[in-house]
């Protein structure tokens, strides 16, 4: 099995390099100016999407010599899907695939077995799986450049590829390392962890090398095991690292929520949720007046609504000083702080905006009969932690 192992490992090592090599001779054909002013474009528009990026010279090498980079995603399917997971994932990945790369999209469902989503059952989780695509296919994601991959169905298909290089990641990791990492399955390192759960970090940084990924573009939750990655290229003397896209977490509607919960209804919007669902929990949602920092409702203008419709408009009274339509996020955020903009009118807007972006799939969720049968399955199945 070690030999099996070293084979994964050159053969990763082999494959970049050829990588390398075709890219730099399809780069060096073409003009200059026109490739550098191409990849800079390019660029922009990869970067915006993280919060944080590892590292933003070597994104612009990649983008450079690489016409169509391999951005690789995931998710575990774990209940109904929230607006961080379907609205802001679908913008995300809108624009990797407007600057050329292409995007492979892990429906972990093995990973959501492994980390007793749905209780374990595979067969819920597949439920899971299938709705989560139906929703990105009805709130506009763009498919062309797009794979879904089950996890299930991809391991085995390539055991002989996977297996070993699982088995290489964990044997050259300390236990303490990995637990450091059970923070992408939202557990902490107190946790009473079953093997299992010891044994998904290893497979996750497995993923981005046996899904060939030039990019991960995950949430800030899963940085340190895309960090483990990159330190696991310096154990196998790879040179071509995957680079980290670490998008923004959305925080939850109530104070003091770091995270929405899919087990507190009112901590998120739910992308199927109906129009006067909507509007309770923005309208119950903490939105202190003149405060910036740490107000979810401007988190959702700036992460969803403004990258959406590149504007947010707000409704009021000409005695109230009218309707006004925002381009900027620090525009807003300068009339808020000010009190120029009420609490009230923000979230008059904000309801407005999110109720156009969910409408239409809502409209998939009543009138496609597949997509009404999956829904009415979901929302049977009990979430578990």
């Amino acid at each position: 099995m070690a030999d099996q192992s070293s084979d994964i490992v050159k053969t990763l090592s082999s494959e970049m390099e050829a990588v390398s090599v075709s890219s730099t001779q399809a780069s060096s054909s073409s003009d200059g100016l026109q490739m550098s002013e191409e990849v800079e474009k390019r660029y922009k528009i990869v970067r915006s999407i993280g919060e944080e990026c590892i590292q933003e010279e070597e994104l612009k090498n990649l983008l450079a010599k690489k016409a169509a980079p391999i951005c690789y995603d995931g998710f575990e399917p774990s209940g109904r899907m929230h607006i961080a997971q379907g609205v802001m994932k679908v913008i995300n990945v809108n624009k990797m695939t407007s600057a050329g790369c292409r995007v492979k999209i892990w429906i972990a469902d093995w990973f959501a077995q492994l980390n007793n989503k749905m209780g374990g059952d595979l067969k819920k989780i597949r439920v899971v799986g299938e709705y989560f695509q139906e929703i990105w296919k009805a709130a506009g994601m763009d498919n062309d450049k797009v794979e879904f991959l089950w996890s299930s169905e991809e391991i085995n298909s390539k055991a002989d590829k996977y297996w070993p290089l699982v088995m290489d990641i964990a044997r050259k990791n300390k236990l303490p390392r990995i637990l450091r990492c059970v923070q992408i399955m939202g557990r902490s390192e107190t946790d009473e962890l079953s093997a299992a759960q010891i044994l998904y970090p290893c497979m996750q940084c497995a993923d981005i090398f046996f899904l060939e990924a030039d990019i991960c573009q995950l949430g800030m939750d899963q940085r340190k095991v895309n960090v483990l990655a990159r330190e696991y290229c310096d154990d196998i003397k790879r040179k071509n690292k995957p680079i980290i896209l670490s998008h923004h977490m959305l925080p939850g509607l109530q104070q003091g929520q770091e995270k929405m919960s899919k087990s507190d209804p009112l901590s998120a919007i739910f992308m199927e949720d109906e129009e006067a669902e909507v509007n309770v929990k923005i309208k119950k949602a903490y939105c202190p007046p003149k405060i910036v920092q740490g107000n979810p409702c401007l988190e959702y203008i700036k992460y969803i609504i403004l990258p959406w419709f590149d504007e947010f408009t707000v409704e009021r009274n000409e005695e109230y000083g009218g309707n006004k339509t925002y381009k900027s996020f620090e525009e807003i955020a300068a009339e808020y702080e000010s009190g120029e903009l009420h609490p009230g009118d923000l979230k008059k807007g904000l309801m407005n905006a999110l109720n156009k972006i969910l409408q239409p799939v809502r409209d998939h969720f009543k009138t496609d009969a597949r997509a009404k049968n999956l829904l009415k399955q979901i929302k049977a199945y009990r979430v578990t932690r």
